[in-house]
């Protein structure tokens, strides 16, 4: 294979589970864009799968897995290790349409910028990123900030951070 036919980024599946999703046509592509932004080179021969799904569902998988009752924006389930096979899968990212949509509204930014940067949020943390401490979460902000500003979305912590 030659350098022009390598892919760019993982192969990534998206399931639009909700119906809501269709009120954002691009929504596949923008996640396709955003996750491809962000992966590494040690990524490029993976697999990643993304679900856009509704608060419903994201409330029952976010009650089962993280015993909190209500939905959140989005959801990360890195693959268990063990044999490496190729490609190899990362896991899967769940994005919550209506939760995702109030945000947005909220930030008073476009819903693809919203969803680009959750999805690259999702991603990161499959590759082992967090935020669990400060330096966790500086260093996870840090990749975030750089890949949407590839893709020319502008800094999701900005308005955040002028605050301070």
């Amino acid at each position: 294979m030659t350098s022009s036919q390598r892919p760019k980024g993982p192969a990534i599946e998206v399931v639009i589970a909700s119906a809501r999703w269709r009120r954002l046509p691009r929504a596949g592509t923008v996640v396709r864009r955003a996750i491809a932004a962000a992966a590494p080179a040690a990524a490029r021969n993976a697999e990643v799968s993304v679900t856009l799904t509704s608060d419903k569902s994201m409330q029952a998988l976010n009650r089962r897995w993280r015993g909190r009752d209500k939905p959140t924006n989005v959801l990360s389930f890195p693959a268990a290790t063990g044999k490496r096979s190729a490609p190899r899968l990362l896991g899967d990212i769940v994005i919550a349409y209506e939760t995702t949509a109030a945000e947005a509204r909220a930030q008073r930014k476009p819903l693809d910028h919203h969803l680009a940067h959750l999805a690259v949020h999702g991603f990161l943390h499959l590759l082992g990123y967090d935020h669990e401490s400060d330096d966790e979460a500086d260093a996870m902000e840090r990749r975030e900030r750089g890949v949407l500003a590839k893709l020319g979305i502008p800094d999701p912590y900005g308005a955040r951070d002028a605050d301070l």
